[in-house]
């Protein structure tokens, strides 16, 4: 495999580009060695600047759930594009988008189209704290929301102190109005809620992380943040910029059966295209400006091409729930496979799946939070991820994000990953 493209690109990047990219992780930081610079990509596969062809199993970190490139998608783009690019001002398909959205998502009954997940996460925080005029939220430990200021917070030193800054450019400000808990642990999260009585306006969460690879809910923690939300007057929000679409038609929400009051999305709904938005109960989302006093803006949001290309996807999941039970199938075959490769090479390794999104742990231990997330092997994942690499299988290039399969995915594909699954471990099992 010859990456001298990627390696000359990646030489110059630097020069003009922090760290030579344009998103942290995809420097290859915490896998060794240099990126691949991508030139273009189809169904199942992306192929680098260098002409290697991988099968792909990051769909653009989400949205490429039909895998890339799909011919709905591509026909959405290009008949957008024919009527110009950008407007500044309503168009048809916003409404249309937001009917299919409200339509499709059990909590969402007002919704805010933006340009990003993060967009829409900053928004929510920002409206759940007009609307309750509290100043607190609670976020989790291995959970992320975006690179605003108010998600970029530590752990403090005990149960009930304040986050610290993660990042410089913070301010304590911003961390002493952020309160941080353990995903999975429901009496850290109600010792927090005592000791800041009256003071919390929001609990954001992943309802399934993706962001440390991919954690679950214990049995009964969503609907017990549900009623612990509803009695103490805070706001639950649901951040299914990775899970919405993806897990369900409606999402986590539907795949639980919990009610959030807002929910924040992204990805899928763009089809590809950045593009994100936010959405809830009525009398939360009308103290959004124009409708009330809570301001946000911006000049591309619902931006056309965008919308028409999100709404090509959606109305594709919503008509065909045939998707869902293929994603399910591929993540059950995969999984297994993976489990008989770990019993035939007496590897005592973790999967965490569900539905399309799926993460190989390289460690013993049940991974539920971000605590047990960083028992796992670092070493020994950069040695595995170099090994599925070099045999035309391209994974995220850190332990600590998820996996998501496409439909795009076919028989053959799944026996080749699962093949060189076993192949790479058993290489760099042996280093």
């Amino acid at each position: 495999m010859q990456t001298t493209q990627s390696q000359t690109l990646f030489e110059k990047a630097k020069q003009f580009i922090p760290g030579g990219v344009n998103s942290p992780v995809r420097a290859f930081r915490a896998v060794g060695g240099n990126p691949l610079f991508i030139k273009s990509a189809q169904g199942p596969y992306i192929i680098d600047e260098d002409g290697n062809q991988y099968i792909e199993l990051i769909n653009s970190w989400g949205p490429m759930i039909l895998g890339h490139a799909h011919p709905l998608i591509q026909e959405a783009v290009a008949d957008a594009i024919q009527n110009s690019f950008s407007f500044g001002a309503p168009t048809a398909n916003e409404v249309v988008m937001a009917e299919r959205i409200v339509n499709m998502v059990p909590s969402v009954e007002k919704v805010r189209m933006v340009n990003s997940g993060t967009e829409a996460t900053m928004a929510a925080i920002r409206v759940a704290r007009g609307y309750t005029g509290r100043d607190k939220i609670i976020k989790f430990e291995g959970c992320y929301h975006g690179h605003g200021d108010s998600f970029l917070i530590a752990a403090g030193s005990g149960a009930v102190t304040m986050g610290v800054p993660d990042s410089p450019g913070v301010t304590k400000g911003v961390a002493n109005d952020t309160l941080t808990a353990p995903f999975n642990d429901l009496e850290a999260v109600k010792t927090l809620v005592e000791a800041n009585k009256g003071q919390i306006a929001a609990l954001i969460l992943e309802p399934v992380v993706g962001n440390m690879g991919c954690v679950l809910p214990a049995e009964g923690y969503l609907q017990a943040l549900r009623d612990l939300c509803t009695k103490e007057g805070i706001v639950l929000i649901f951040d299914e910029v990775m899970t919405g679409f993806r897990l369900a038609k409606g999402g986590a929400q539907e795949r639980f059966g919990i009610t959030p009051d807002l929910t924040t999305m992204g990805k899928i709904i763009g089809g590809g295209l950045p593009v994100g938005a936010y959405g809830g109960k009525r009398e939360i989302m009308d103290c959004v400006s124009p409708a009330g006093p809570v301001y946000q803006a911006g000049t591309l949001s619902g931006n056309p091409i965008a919308m028409s290309a999100g709404l090509a996807m959606l109305t594709y999941l919503d008509e065909h729930p045939e998707v869902y039970t293929q994603l399910e199938a591929t993540g059950q075959h995969i999984t297994e496979g993976f489990k008989n490769s770990l019993q035939k090479l007496g590897l005592d390794l973790t999967i965490n799946q569900i539905g399309s999104m799926f993460t190989l742990f390289m460690t013993s231990q049940p991974v539920t939070d971000f605590a047990s997330a960083k028992t796992t092997d670092l070493a020994f994942f950069g040695r595995y991820f170099h090994g599925m690499l070099k045999r035309g299988v391209y994974l995220a290039p850190s332990q600590y994000e998820s996996l998501f399969f496409s439909t795009a995915l076919e028989d053959s594909h799944i026996q080749h990953i699962i093949a060189a699954n076993e192949e790479a471990l058993k290489e760099a099992a042996s280093l």
